[in-house]
C-alpha cells in the first residue's frame, strides 16, 4: 500500500509539474536567462550571459532569487514596483556606484551579493527600504574611502567588506549597523585601528581581520566586544602588540586564530584570562624558542585544539609541554623538526588525544608509546622519510580509524604492517611508489571503509592477493586509484570478488581509453564512479561497461574526449541522478537535445545533467560565482547553415524573443536546445515509466486506489491539452513574426 500511495503521489506531482524543457507553467523569464524552480521558489539565472544591463522589464514580480553574476553590467536602476525578490546576486560585473534608487522598494530583500565589481561608492541609505536585510557581500570592490556611516540598517547581521582597499575606518563607520554579529574586514590595508571604532558593535560574535597589514593593536581595540567568541588575526605583522592586555578583555573568546601574524614570542600570561578558549591557532609563526608549557599555563585547561604547525620550534618539546592541557583532543605539530624520543615524552600526558598530526616533521621513526592513547582515532604521519621502517611502531594502534602515511618515501610495506589495526576505517597510502602490494597486506582490515592509493605508480587496479581469499570486505565502500598509469585488460573484471561491496570508485586521470563490458563484473554495486580526465571517446561500445552498473547513481565523465552522447547508453542505469559531462568537446547536434529531454522528461529533473543549470551551491549566499557549464561547439559548416533552422518554433520549447545572429561557435546546452530546432522527445515517459515499473510488482489495486489513479490520469490528460494549447500559441506567434518580418 505504501508503494501504491507513493505512485499516486508521483502521478499527481508529475501531472502538475511535467513540461517540455522545463518551461510549461513558467513565470516570466528574461530572454537570455534560465529560469526554474528551486524548491518552491522561482529562480532567474542570468549569470554569465554577457548582459550589459539588468533585464528589469522581463523579470517576474515573484522572482525569489535573481542571479546576475559574471556579466558586464555597469549601472543599477530601480527594480519594478512590488517585486518580491529575496536574494540578489550581481557579483563580478562592472558596477561602479550603488545609489539609493537602485534598491528602492525592495522590501523583501534579505541577501545581496555585490562582490567583485568596480564599486567605489555605496550610498549609506541604499538598503533603507529593505527592512529584513540580513546579509551584504561587498568584498573585492575598490571602495577605498568612507566618510561617515557606511550603511544604515537596523537588521543587518552579516557584512563582508574584505578586499575593498579600505585603509582607514572612521569613528562613525559602524554607527548605524549595530546589530552586526559577523564582520569580515580581511585583506584590507588598514594597518592600524583607532580605539573605539568597534565600540558600538556589542552584539558582534565573529570578527575577521586576516591579512590587513596590521602592525599593532591598541589595548582597548576590542574592549567593547563583550560577546566576541571568534577572532581571526592571521596574516598580519603584530610584533608590537601587548597580547596579555588585549586578550585580557576578551573573556568569552572561544576561537582564536593568530596564524602567520609575525609573532616571535609569547609571555606566560598571554592567555591567562581566556579560560573559555577551546581552539588556539599559532601556526606559521617563528616561535623558535617557544616554551609551550609556560604559554599554555594553568588557564587553558579547557583547550581542545592546539595548532603549532610550522612554528620552527628548534628546541626539543619538553615533557611538561602539555602537562596543563590534558583536555587536548586535537594537536597539530606538523612542519616542526621532531625526534621520536622527545615527542614520546611530550604527548604522554594527553590521554584524551583523538587526533595527532605529524606531517613533514623529518621523522624517521615514530614514538613507541601509542598503545597508551586509548582515544587516538586519527594519525597523520605523511611526508616523513620513514623509509619502510615503521611496522613495529605502528603495531600498537589497534583503535586507530584514520591513518595517513602518504608521500613518505615508501617503496615497500610489509605484509604484517596493518595486521592489528582491526578498527581501521580510512587508510591513505597515496604518493608512495609502491608498484605492487604484498600478499595479505589489507587482510585484517575488515572494517576498512576507504582505501586511497592515488599516484602510487600502480599498473594493476588492485591485486586479489592483497586481501584474504574467499573473504568479502563488507565495509569497504570507497577506493581511490586516481593518477595511476593503469593497464586495463581487454576482457575480464578489473577488481577481485573480495571488493564486491565497493560503491564509490575513483579512476580519474588513469589514462583510460576504453573499458570492457565485464570491467565491473565483480563490483556491480558501484553507485558513484569517477572517470574524469581520461581518454574515453564517442566510439561504438566505448561506454558499454555501464550495462552492469544498475545501481549507479553518480558518474563523472568530465574532461574526456566525448563529442556526442546518446541517452540510450544509460538505459540500464535507472537510479542515475547525476551525470557530469562538463569539459568534453561536444559537437552541437540533436543528441544534445535528446540528452536534455532525457534529463528533463524521463529522469524528471534537469539537475541530473551537471552544468545544465544553476546548482544549489551556485544560488546560495557566498555560492560559487564562476560556474562550470555544459557547452557544445558548431563547426564552420554548421555555423554557416544553422541560421536557416535557428530558433525555429518547436512545440514544447520556448523560443528566443529577439532575433539571434549566430556568429559564435560555442553554445551552452541550454541555449543550443532552444535555438536548434531539434524536435523534442514528445512522450509522457515519466509517469508511463513509473506505471510500468509499478505494475511489474504484484500489487493488488483497491477500488479507492484505482479511483485516485484515474484522477491522476485525468490531470495528465489536462497537461497534454495545455501542451497542445502552448503549441498553437507558439504557432500563432511564429506566423505573426513571419508576417512582421516580411513587412519589414
Amino acid at each position: 500500500m505504501a508503494r501504491l500511495s507513493a505512485l499516486v503521489f508521483c502521478l499527481l506531482a508529475t501531472s502538475f509539474t511535467y513540461g517540455f524543457n522545463g518551461d510549461s507553467f513558467e513565470l516570466e523569464c528574461p530572454d537570455e536567462c534560465d529560469c526554474h524552480y528551486f524548491r518552491i521558489n522561482w529562480v532567474t539565472d542570468c549569470s554569465e550571459s554577457n548582459l550589459t544591463e539588468v533585464p528589469y522589464e522581463e523579470l517576474s514580480l515573484s522572482v525569489y532569487i535573481l542571479d546576475l553574476n559574471g556579466n558586464n553590467i555597469t549601472t543599477l536602476k530601480t527594480f519594478p514596483n512590488d517585486i518580491k525578490m529575496r536574494r540578489l546576486q550581481i557579483a563580478n560585473n562592472r558596477i561602479q556606484r550603488v545609489e539609493k534608487e537602485a534598491f528602492k522598494g525592495l522590501e523583501y530583500l534579505i541577501d545581496v551579493d555585490l562582490s567583485g565589481n568596480n564599486i567605489s561608492y555605496v550610498d549609506p541609505e541604499a538598503f533603507l527600504d529593505s527592512r529584513g536585510l540580513l546579509n551584504v557581500e561587498l568584498q573585492d570592490n575598490p571602495i577605498s574611502v568612507v566618510e561617515g556611516p557606511f550603511l544604515i540598517s537596523s537588521t543587518l547581521q552579516f557584512l563582508d567588506i574584505s578586499s575593498c582597499n579600505l585603509s582607514t575606518l572612521n569613528p562613525q563607520f559602524f554607527e548605524n549597523i549595530t546589530s552586526l554579529t559577523s564582520l569580515d574586514l580581511s585583506n584590507n590595508p588598514i594597518k592600524s585601528l583607532e580605539p573605539g571604532v568597534f565600540d558600538v558593535l556589542t552584539s558582534l560574535d565573529s570578527l575577521k581581520l586576516n591579512n590587513c597589514k596590521l602592525t599593532a593593536l591598541y589595548d582597548t581595540t576590542f574592549a567593547a566586544l563583550v560577546n566576541l567568541k571568534s577572532l581571526e588575526l592571521a596574516g598580519n605583522q603584530l610584533t608590537g602588540t601587548d597580547w596579555p592586555e588585549m586578550f585580557g578583555k576578551l573573556a568569552r573568546l572561544e576561537y582564536l586564530d593568530l596564524r602567520n601574524s609575525g609573532i616571535v614570542s609569547l609571555s606566560e600570561d598571554t592567555f591567562s584570562n581566556n579560560t573559555f578558549l577551546l581552539s588556539l591557532i599559532l601556526a606559521d609563526n617563528e616561535l623558535r624558542d617557544l616554551d609551550v608549557a609556560a604559554t599554555l599555563g594553568n588557564s587553558l585547561n579547557q583547550l581542545e585544539l592546539l595548532d603549532l604547525s610550522n612554528c620552527k620550534i628548534r628546541g626539543p618539546i619538553s615533557g611538561e609541554a602539555f602537562a596543563n592541557a590534558t583536555n587536548l583532543k586535537t594537536l597539530y605539530l606538523s612542519g616542526n623538526p621532531l625526534f621520536a624520543p622527545d615527542l614520546q615524552e611530550a604527548i604522554a600526558p594527553l590521554p584524551k588525544l583523538e587526533k595527532l598530526f605529524l606531517s613533514n616533521c623529518g621523522l624517521q621513526n615514530l614514538p613507541d608509546n601509542f598503545n597508551t592513547f586509548d582515544n587516538l582515532q586519527e594519525l597523520d604521519i605523511s611526508h616523513n622519510p620513514l623509509v619502510n621502517v615503521f611496522t613495529r611502531l605502528l603495531a600498537p594502534l589497534e583503535k586507530l580509524e584514520y591513518l595517513n602515511m602518504g608521500y613518505s618515501n615508501l617503496s615497500y610495506i610489509g605484509p604484517d604492517s596493518f595486521s592489528k589495526m582491526t578498527s581501521m576505517k580510512r587508510l591513505v597510502l597515496s604518493g608512495n611508489d609502491l608498484l605492487s602490494l604484498e600478499a595479505g597486506l589489507f587482510g585484517n582490515l575488515t572494517q576498512l571503509t576507504t582505501l586511497e592509493l592515488e599516484f602510487c605508480g600502480l599498473k594493476r587496479p588492485l591485486n586479489a592477493n592483497a586481501f584474504f581469499k574467499n573473504l568479502t570486505y563488507m565495509d569497504l565502500r570507497e577506493i581511490r586509484l586516481g593518477g595511476n598509469p593503469l593497464v586495463i585488460p581487454e576482457s575480464g573484471p578489473l577488481f577481485p570478488k573480495q571488493l564486491s561491496q565497493v560503491t564509490i570508485l575513483d579512476l580519474s586521470n588513469c589514462n583510460i581509453s576504453a573499458l570492457n563490458v565485464d570491467a565491473f563484473k565483480h563490483t556491480e554495486n558501484i553507485t558513484e564512479l569517477n572517470l574524469a580526465g581520461n581518454r574515453l571517446r564517442s566510439e561504438k561500445g566505448s561506454l558499454v561497461f555501464l550495462e552492469r552498473l544498475q545501481h549507479l547513481e553518480k558518474i563523472n565523465l568530465s574532461n574526456n574526449n566525448l563529442t556526442t552522447i546518446d541517452p540510450q547508453i544509460f538505459i540500464n542505469n535507472p537510479r542515475l541522478h547525476s551525470l557530469n559531462l562538463v569539459g568534453n568537446p561536444f559537437v552541437c547536434d540533436c543528441k544534445i537535445a535528446e540528452m536534455w529531454d532525457w534529463a528533463n522528461m524521463i529522469k524528471g529533473d534537469l539537475d541530473v545533467l551537471v552544468g545544465a543549470k544553476s546548482a544549489e551551491k551556485d544560488i546560495v549566499v557566498k555560492g560559487n560565482k564562476k560556474k562550470k557549464s555544459l557547452y557544445c561547439h558548431y563547426n564552420e559548416t554548421q555555423l554557416r547553415n544553422v541560421s536557416i533552422n535557428a530558433n525555429r518554433t518547436v512545440p514544447g520549447r520556448r523560443p528566443f524573443i529577439k532575433p539571434r545572429d549566430l556568429t559564435i561557435a560555442n553554445r551552452t546546452w541550454a541555449k543550443y536546445v532552444r535555438e536548434s530546432g531539434c524536435e523534442p522527445v514528445v512522450k509522457i515517459l515519466r509517469p508511463v515509466a513509473l506505471m510500468a515499473e509499478f505494475f511489474k510488482q504484484d500489487v493488488q489495486l483497491s477500488s479507492t486506489a484505482l479511483a485516485v489513479g484515474l484522477v491522476a490520469l485525468a490531470l495528465g490528460a489536462a497537461t497534454i491539452m495545455m501542451t497542445v494549447r502552448l503549441f498553437k500559441r507558439n504557432r500563432s506567434s511564429e506566423v505573426d513574426t513571419e508576417k512582421n518580418r516580411k513587412q519589414r
